[in-house]
């Protein structure tokens, strides 16, 4: 069975990352989410293994001094976040190409482990002013949270010279139609 391989998404909030993603899974590709490591708690009906791997503080944190995490985060205090090389390459074994939503950090690190296995795609936003009118139209969020996500986008677009594809989400299907071609030749090689 041929190995799977790794795609790789990261954008500034508000760019239309998730909006891609999952037009990229109705696309019939064999892509698959990875399953990430938590240290918080499941929440309802929410299983080991089947959404994330739950893990307490103090193992997410021996195991990130053993090298087992290809990029992790903590979010708050003791709650973290992160991706095991293990079910990766579990994954990518069984031939399943892997999809990651993952911070501009967390991209370079996974781009920088798996080299040629993966395509890095860095989602931009036409312009800082563009984002914000997007932010502001969800409605979703404070003034105060939407500045901060303002500046945490600046910070993010200095890290898409470091992916190996840049698309500029001013045009949603033109978007998609890039995007899709793009992951297809990947796949295809």
């Amino acid at each position: 069975m041929a190995q799977g391989k790794l795609l790789i998404l990261s954008a500034p909030s508000g760019s239309g990352k998730s909006t891609l993603i999952n037009y990229l899974l109705t696309q019939h590709l064999n892509l698959h989410f990875s399953i990430s490591a938590t240290s918080r708690p499941p929440r309802g009906t929410e299983q080991d293994g089947v959404e994330y791997f739950f893990l307490t503080p103090e193992e997410f944190r021996r195991r990130v001094e053993a090298g087992e995490f290809l990029e992790y985060e903590e979010v708050y205090t003791d709650r973290y976040y992160g991706t095991l090389k293990s079910q990766v390459e579990r994954q990518l074994a069984e031939g399943q190409h892997i999809i990651f939503d993952v911070d501009v950090v967390g991209g370079c690190n996974i781009k920088e482990f798996y080299g040629d296995r993966a395509l890095s795609l860095f989602i931009q936003p036409p312009s800082i002013e563009a984002l914000r009118r997007r932010l502001e139209g969800r409605g979703t969020d404070t003034p105060e949270v939407i500045e901060s996500r303002i500046q945490k986008a600046a910070y993010e677009l200095s890290f898409a010279p470091r992916f190996d594809r840049v698309i500029v989400n001013d045009d949603l299907e033109k978007a998609k139609a890039e995007i899709l071609s793009a992951v297809r030749d990947f796949l295809q090689q």
